[in-house]
Order: structure tokens, then sequence, then C-alpha cells
């Protein structure tokens, strides 16, 4: 049914600007996609998903839908799109499984909305692409070494990780590969394997289970080369954090905490290993 996580999608009110943000971000340019239903794009492929920066551009409804989104919460990370290569099929199963769809006529391919009654107020879209990570990278705009080259993970936070557990792995069929309670950190973890990356659920252990929505996080970047990258975002002028040490054994992180249109924001490498148990 689904076999990637196609793109994320971030809302941004100047696309310019964001544009030229997750140039410095990634290193790599980004390919305008024009406007279509009042919206206008800019994508970033990377080795094993993409990401979509999307502003109001006219009249229109992907245009209005962006409008409110930043109107209403600012700019930040809006939705995960996945990849099947059968959109009809995919699209049955999801409603037999009581997830109601409707396409997204503003999207630049057939593209279907779940209703967000049914994924806790998370924004899901499914795409059909056959091949989902076939594109090339786009081109980078500094050394190769000094680039982000692919998405870690995807981090959603669940007041009822149980609940998350059903809509992810038993309803989108997603391979849940580690469920870990951690208390020194406070926190359950559940790792969803979707092709290349991982999606991470995150729930806190001192607060009650409660049926408040869902919400998306932020993002987990792999770098070429993390010491080269973090160099490089320095001499930049971005607000990154001191490399530091992961969770895992042997892995590295950093912060990066401005310049990212409103999207929590680490660099780690060495890391993803953990949702392969």
């Amino acid at each position: 049914m689904i076999n990637a996580l196609d793109h994320v999608t971030i809302a941004v009110t100047d696309l310019d600007a964001a544009t030229q943000a997750y140039e410095t971000l990634l290193g790599r340019a980004g390919e305008p996609l024009g406007e279509m239903g009042g919206a206008r794009r800019t994508r970033f492929q990377l080795l094993n998903t993409a990401v979509e920066l999307i502003a109001p551009g006219g009249s229109g409804p992907a245009g209005e839908a962006v409008r409110q989104r930043v109107e209403s919460v600012g700019e930040g990370l809006w939705r995960l799109a996945f990849a099947t290569d059968d959109l009809g099929a995919t699209r049955r199963t999801l409603e037999r499984r009581g997830m109601a769809c409707a396409p997204d006529d503003g999207a630049p391919e057939p593209t279907v909305i779940i209703d967000a009654g049914a994924t806790h107020g998370v924004s899901i879209a499914v795409l059909e692409r056959s091949r989902p990570i076939a594109r090339r990278p786009s081109p980078v705009v500094c050394a190769p070494e000094a680039a982000l080259v692919g998405l870690d993970h995807v981090v959603v936070g669940t007041p009822n990780p149980d609940r998350a557990m059903a809509l992810y792995g038993a309803r989108l069929g997603l391979d849940l590969r580690l469920d870990r309670s951690n208390p020194a950190w406070g926190s359950r973890l559940l790792f969803f394997r979707c092709g290349d990356l991982v999606i991470e659920i995150g729930a806190s252990l001192k607060t009650p289970l409660s049926e408040q929505p869902d919400r998306l996080g932020g993002l987990a970047w792999r770098p070429a080369d993390p010491a080269t990258v973090h160099a490089r975002l320095t001499g930049a002028g971005l607000n990154i954090s001191e490399r530091r040490k992961g969770r895992k054994p042997g892995s590295e992180v950093f912060t990066v905490r401005d310049q990212t249109c409103g999207v929590p924001t680490i660099v780690i490498s060495g890391e993803n290993a953990d949702a392969n148990a």
C-alpha cells in the first residue's frame, strides 16, 4: 500500500525567503513548481524524500488552505505526503479501514487527503508514484560533503501512543520496528519504518492519556559529513548548537535554531539504526 514518504510540506508566507533559507540549510537548489490551485511551491529533492515549500499565490483551494494555515498557527511543518503505486486501491483500503479520503484538487499530481479526524489532527496525504525515490536529488550549491543528503526521521507528538500505534501501524500499514519507553527521558517512542526513513511517534510518560489531537513535531536531517555541515551552517550565520553525542552510541547531533520556517530541526548522524531492531 504505502511504500515511502514522498515529501513533507512546509507552509510559509514568503516563498522566495523560505526557498533561500532552505537552500542554505540543505545546501541544495530548490526547483520552482509554479502556481497551482492558488498556491506557489518549491521542491527540494533528497535521496529518500523531498521537502515542498508552499505559500499562497492567488485564488484557489490550495492557496486558501495554506493562507488559513499560516494565519491561524503560523509557518511550519504542515503535511506528510505518503506515496503508493496504486492510489485507487490504496484509497479503497483506507476507506474500508474507516479513513475517509477526498481528492486534493490543488495538488500537481493525483493526490487524496485523509480526513483529519481519522488521523487525529495530523494532515496526511497519499499520492500515486510508482517509483517515489527515483528522482535525482536537487543539485548541491556547496561542497558535496557539506550538504544534507536525506531525512532521518519525522517526529509526531501524541497524547495517546496506543491510538497512534493503531493509526500508523494497523490503518496506514507502516512497519513498527521499535516500541521503547524510557523513564529517564520521560517518554515512550514508537518507530515506524517507511521506506528509508522513520516516522517517530513521541508521547510523554508524565501526562495522562487523552483524546487531544496529535501534532507534527520536527525534522531530523542526515548530513553527508556532520563536521563539514556544521562548519558550513556556522559560516552562513545560522544559530546552531554545538555538536553533541546522540542517544544512540556513536551518533552525533546538533540543533538548528533559526531559518527553518518554524520547523524544529536537528542534523543527526548514526541514529536511524535505533529503528532497525
